[in-house]
């Protein structure tokens, strides 16, 4: 970390409220799953947004003003809130639409809590939160991550040929030529690749050791910020990776990142 960690108290306020609005918002999105209605693009045909997306969010929003008046938040759908307090939320009310809205399991509820320092923005906590499975990833800064009561840690080491990579593809068709190519590269260097649709459930699958690492070069801040802050209390090296994160175990981050390199990945500018 770049400084000391939060006081904890603070900590477990901000973590209690986000896992309750975390789990507000799942219980939206298990009220509608399988329900179309409201399906727009935003931009392009793979990149959608629903009315269980704006639901979600709203029942999101609505729990972190009442518990949190003075804390700006920032959400995927629109809401942009202006803040006096030390914290700004950054909220992904349906992280995995597309596999949501054809019924699959591989979609969560993401939530992070970030406050100012002098360099930036950093996540102080964040919450994962799987309906459809009933898991809730939990990590503050400091403290560790965590599913339910069992603290986790991700796999190292791990050797390049033996590690299975998750990864994810952007919206528009420059990024996915772009991401094909690294696949292929990667493809024949690693174990398996999987690619499940939700980056914050794969970031928390690092975490748990469920994968051995994920890599995606084009991600917002609210797709990543409380999953990257997940794998890192687990253990894992989370460095930045074109507009995304390339997180990994300590020994099999150096190997991954020197064929994605290689690939040209990460170059999204």
């Amino acid at each position: 970390m770049d400084s000391e960690p939060a006081d904890p108290d603070f900590l477990a306020d901000v973590l209690a409220v986000a896992v309750t609005a975390a789990k507000a918002g799942g219980e939206q999105l298990m009220a509608r799953w399988g329900d179309r209605a409201g399906v727009q693009e935003k931009g392009t045909s793979n990149n959608l947004v629903s009315d269980a997306d704006r639901a979600s969010e709203q029942a999101i929003t609505e729990l972190l003003v009442a518990s949190r008046p003075d804390d700006a938040i920032v959400g995927e759908e629109g809401t942009a809130r202006v803040g006096s307090g030390p914290v700004r939320w950054l909220v992904d009310p349906l992280d995995g639409t597309t596999s949501y809205l054809y019924g699959l399991r591989h979609w969560s509820v993401s939530i992070a809590a970030e406050i100012s320092r002098g360099d930036g923005w950093h996540a102080i906590v964040g919450v994962v939160h799987d309906p459809a499975v009933g898991e809730t990833f939990t990590a503050t800064e400091g403290a560790g991550a965590w599913l339910g009561g069992h603290r986790l840690q991700v796999s190292d080491p791990v050797t390049l040929e033996r590690a299975l990579v998750a990864t994810g593809f952007g919206y528009s068709a420059e990024s996915r030529r772009r991401q094909a190519t690294t696949v292929a590269h990667v493809l024949t260097r690693v174990r398996d690749i999987r690619r499940l649709g939700s980056a914050a459930l794969e970031l928390s699958s690092v975490a748990a050791g469920r994968v051995d690492a994920f890599y995606e070069d084009d991600l917002e801040p609210w797709d990543s910020a409380a999953g990257a802050l997940i794998a890192a209390e687990a253990g894992a090296l989370v460095t930045p990776f074109g507009d995304g994160v390339l997180a990994a175990g300590p020994g099999l981050h150096a190997a991954l990142r020197a064929e994605l390199d290689a690939a040209g990945a990460g170059q999204t500018g």
